[in-house]
C-alpha cells in the first residue's frame, strides 16, 4: 500500500470541479445545495473552508484546539472563482499530506488524526458537498467506487458495506437509502484509537489498512525487519470479515504496535472482537521475528490490558497460548494473566477486569 491521502485529495477535488463546473453560468446563491438549509455558493464556500483548515491543522501540528483563523471570500466571488478556490485549498491539503510525518497526529473535535486521517475528512467533505450542489444545480454525479471504499475503510470503520461503495455513503450520511438499512439521522466520522504504551505506540488498524495487510502489503505501516508475521496477516483477515459482516467495532479491534523511536511497526496485537456475553475478551499478539526480545510484547499488552479495564461491559481478557510458545506465555505472566486451563495444545490464560 503507497501512502493515501494526497492523490486522493487531488482526485476527489478535480472531479468535483469539473462536475460543477458546467454550470457556473448559473445563480448559486438562489439554489438550495440538495437536502441542505445552505445555498450551492455557500456549500461551495464550505469545501473550500474545510480543506483549508484541514491543511492549517496539520501544517501547525496544531494540538489542543482549532487553528484560530480560515478563508473569507471576496464579496461578490462567483461560481468560476469559488471553484479555482476549491482547486487551490485542495492542493494545499494534498501538499500538507504529502510533507507531514505520519507519527504526526493534530486536532479535531471528533478526534485527533493524523495524515491519512485529515486527507480522508478532506475527501469525504468534497464528494458529499459536491453531491449536494449537483442535487441543487441538477447536475449528475457519482465519484470513482474506489474512492468512495478507500473513504468508508478509513473513517467510517463502523459501516458495514453496501452493495456499491456510493450509495453506502450516501445513506452513512444521511444522504441516501440502502435496502434493508433503516435512515441514518446522526452520523460521524471515527479516528483509530491511539494507546500509548512505553516505547511503543498502539495504532488501531483501519480496516482497508487490515484488507491490505490481509493481501500482502503493508497496510500503510513501514515494518521492522522484513515485515508483518503470518499471524498479522490472519488477524487482518478477522478485521476484514467483522467489517463486512457488519459486526466491527474499531475499539475491540487489532492495533499495530509502533515503534517510537524510528516509528516503525515491530508487530500487531488485539482483540478477537468484541466483549461477549459474559464480559470476556480474547486478545492475541506477535511480533516481527527482528523485534523480538526486547520487552515489547509486554509494554504492549499491559498497556491494552489497562485500556481495556477502563472500559464498561468488560470483566476478563483471555489468553490462548500454543503449550510450546514459552515467549508467548511469559509475555502474559508479566502482564499480570494467569494461567486457567487447557485446552488441547492450548494454555488459557486470564486476567480479571
Amino acid at each position: 500500500m503507497t501512502t493515501w491521502g494526497g492523490e486522493q485529495v487531488e482526485q476527489a477535488v478535480a472531479g468535483a470541479v469539473a462536475v460543477l463546473q458546467t454550470a457556473v453560468d448559473r445563480d448559486w446563491d438562489e439554489v438550495r445545495a440538495g437536502r441542505l438549509e445552505w445555498s450551492c455558493r455557500y456549500t461551495a464556500e464550505h469545501i473550500a473552508s474545510a480543506l483549508t483548515a484541514y491543511a492549517e491543522q496539520l501544517a501547525g501540528r496544531g494540538q489542543h484546539t482549532r487553528v484560530p483563523f480560515g478563508i473569507v471570500l471576496d464579496e461578490g466571488t462567483g461560481p468560476s472563482d469559488v471553484l479555482a478556490v476549491i482547486s487551490t485549498a485542495g492542493a494545499l491539503l494534498a501538499a500538507a499530506v504529502r510533507t507531514t510525518p505520519p507519527q504526526v497526529r493534530a486536532y479535531h473535535p471528533l478526534g485527533d488524526a493524523d495524515r491519512e486521517g485529515f486527507a480522508a475528512m478532506g475527501v469525504t467533505e468534497v464528494l458529499l458537498h459536491t453531491h449536494d450542489i449537483a442535487g441543487g444545480l441538477g447536475l449528475r454525479y457519482e465519484p470513482p467506487a474506489e474512492l468512495c471504499e478507500d473513504v468508508l475503510g478509513r473513517i467510517f470503520p463502523q459501516v458495514q458495506p453496501g452493495p456499491r461503495p456510493w450509495p453506502t455513503l450516501l445513506w452513512a450520511t444521511g444522504r441516501g437509502e440502502l435496502p434493508g438499512r433503516a435512515p441514518v439521522a446522526e452520523w460521524r466520522w471515527h479516528a483509530p484509537l491511539v494507546i500509548p504504551a512505553g516505547r511503543l505506540t498502539l495504532l488501531g488498524v483501519t480496516p482497508a489498512a487490515a484488507r491490505d495487510l490481509r493481501l500482502g502489503g503493508d497496510g500503510g505501516f513501514r515494518w521492522a525487519g522484513k515485515g508483518p508475521y503470518p499471524g498479522t496477516r490472519e488477524a487482518a483477515g478477522m478485521v476484514v470479515t467483522a467489517y463486512e459482516d457488519g459486526v466491527h467495532r474499531p475499539e475491540w479491534g487489532m492495533f499495530a504496535l509502533v515503534r517510537d523511536e524510528d516509528w516503525r511497526a515491530v508487530g500487531t496485537i488485539g482483540f478477537h472482537g468484541a466483549p461477549d456475553d459474559e464480559g470476556g475478551a480474547e486478545v492475541g499478539y506477535d511480533l516481527t521475528e527482528s523485534a523480538r526480545g526486547h520487552g515489547y510484547a509486554t509494554e504492549a499488552l499491559r498497556a491494552l490490558a489497562a485500556w481495556a479495564q477502563g472500559r464498561g461491559g468488560i470483566r476478563r481478557l483471555v489468553a490462548r497460548i500454543d503449550r510450546d510458545n514459552g515467549p508467548s506465555q511469559r509475555v502474559a505472566e508479566r502482564a499480570g494473566f494467569t494461567r486457567r486451563a487447557a485446552e488441547g495444545d492450548l494454555l488459557v490464560y486470564e486476567l480479571p477486569c
